[in-house]
């Protein structure tokens, strides 16, 4: 447990480290403490979720270290006396892609209750209206684009705002302990450039955390469609899709594997269009700011770069992705313990396990010259299919991407759930944030998961709180 006892500067260091984590062998690992196999940090507290692979050779730390600064430090709006990180914008919801993903975690919906006390940094707000576009994507509503921005540069209007209120769900566990859920409602006010049209779809979603994403990227597209071959010969309600969506980057149509509906292909594409629109930084892969034609003061508003080329160039773009590719996803907590062992057999029995499938073993990436080899060959404990699956009337969000229909969410990793808290100082679950912790995640799934909610829903008091361990333990 070496980690958990240094800093964050130490774990770049620690030959040791390393060492106690790759000597183990795969199969010596049947409770998935290594969640990350040779690549997995023990470590804990506020910055767990920053270590790079524990394997990782000297020579790739240190290009670690700089796609960490151009991932945590702000941009800056153009023109400025420097050209390497200026042309922020002109519409953005945050400076740094540190700033919706904190310490590399999870964000959290702001806090509307004695008013707007925090911009929504961390909550994405997608838009798109029926239809779909050349590549079989969403078609972006035409005034606003594909997605809310509600900050800009001088002289540029944000494009709107974003009001929240929850509605209370009340219910009971079959022993007769109340529960109260968040349901979530959005308005959106203030339009800049007009009225939005009348059939726009809107769907919220908040940034998860970035652990062990060059992990998944590495798992092999035919263990993801094997999964779900799996569960519709298994004839259960639970079966699981793949998405199938354009890549910029590549240029074709690839598996889905990123974002809430696994409307991203590679971590190359994700970071790309994360720096377009969340940022407003221009690359290769997306050259153009997002500005519609009805937005005349955003297209007029300066470039970085000197106006001369993409704001960001290719060799950092490269440094940032092999940063988010080579963070580690920490360790296990106390795998052993005996409420964590009985959450893990109530986690089975209730079909959880189904859809949050524990194990792979990693293959090579899309990219190599964009990761690490030291992430292939590695069994990986992430929890997930990764496939999309209907979750019920409860979560849908009515809003097509791709393949997926307005129902159907990818299910997420659960490796490091359990270190939000120490992490980002809250646990706001779903792809909304709507959920407050572990419990209120699981009794908000239905559709094909309506059999395993309510099987958790007739556990006992004490069968809950193992449940919950165990999930946190992950």
């Amino acid at each position: 447990m070496i980690l958990r006892r240094l800093g964050l500067g130490a774990a770049f260091a620690s030959a040791a480290a390393v060492l106690v984590v790759s000597q183990a062998a795969p199969d010596d690992d049947p409770l998935g403490e290594r969640t990350g196999g040779a690549t997995t940090v023990f470590a804990d507290g506020r910055n767990a979720f920053s270590f790079p692979a524990a394997n990782l050779p000297d020579d790739e730390r240190t290009r670690f270290v700089i796609g960490n600064s151009f991932f945590r430090r702000n941009w800056v709006e153009a023109p400025s006396s420097t050209s390497a990180r200026d042309g922020l914008g002109p519409h953005f919801i945050a400076r740094s892609c540190g700033g919706c993903h904190v310490q590399d975690g999870r964000g959290a919906p702001p806090d509307f209750r004695n008013g707007l006390s925090e911009p929504p940094v961390a909550l994405l707000m997608r838009l798109s209206v029926p239809g779909v576009n050349e590549h079989g994507g969403p078609v972006p509503e035409p005034v606003y684009g594909d997605q809310l921005n509600n900050a800009a540069v001088q002289g540029v209007r944000p494009e709107a705002q974003i009001d929240m209120r929850y509605t209370p769900v009340h219910g009971r566990f079959a022993d007769g302990a109340p529960y109260t859920l968040q349901k979530p409602a959005y308005i959106l006010r203030d339009h800049a450039y007009g009225p939005m049209r009348k059939d726009m779809m809107m769907s919220p979603r908040i940034a998860p955390q970035v652990i062990g994403v060059g992990l998944l990227e590495a798992i092999p597209e035919r263990e993801i469609l094997a999964n779900a071959e799996r569960q519709a010969r298994d004839g259960g309600p639970i079966r699981g899709v793949p998405n199938r969506v354009w890549d910029a980057p590549s240029q074709r149509t690839m598996l889905g594997r990123f974002g809430w509906k696994a409307n991203v292909a590679t971590l190359a594409h994700q970071t790309a269009g994360a720096f377009a629109g969340d940022i407003g930084i221009t690359s290769s892969h997306f050259p153009d700011e997002a500005c519609t034609q009805s937005q005349t003061d955003c297209r007029d508003a300066p470039r970085g770069a000197k106006g001369e080329g993409p704001e960001i160039d290719d060799e950092t773009f490269a440094n940032v992705v092999f940063y988010q590719a080579v963070l580690a996803p920490p360790a296990r907590r106390k795998p052993n313990d005996a409420q964590v062992l009985r959450g893990q057999k109530i986690f089975q029995d209730a079909q959880c396990a189904v859809c949050h499938r524990p194990s792979y073993t990693t293959a090579e990436g899309p990219f190599p010259r964009l990761t690490s080899s030291v992430l292939s060959g590695q069994r990986i404990w992430p929890y997930t299919d990764l496939l999309l699956h209907d979750m019920g009337e409860g979560l849908a969000d009515g809003r097509p991407d791709f393949l997926a229909n307005g129902r159907q969410w990818k299910t997420p990793p659960l490796w490091g759930v359990g270190l939000i808290r120490d992490v980002n100082g809250h646990q706001r679950l779903l792809h909304d944030g709507r959920a407050r912790g572990v419990l209120e995640a699981i009794l908000w799934h239905g559709g094909e998961a309506q059999a395993s909610r309510d099987r958790v829903l007739k556990l006992s008091r004490e069968d809950r709180e193992a449940l919950v361990k165990f999930v946190e333990s992950l």
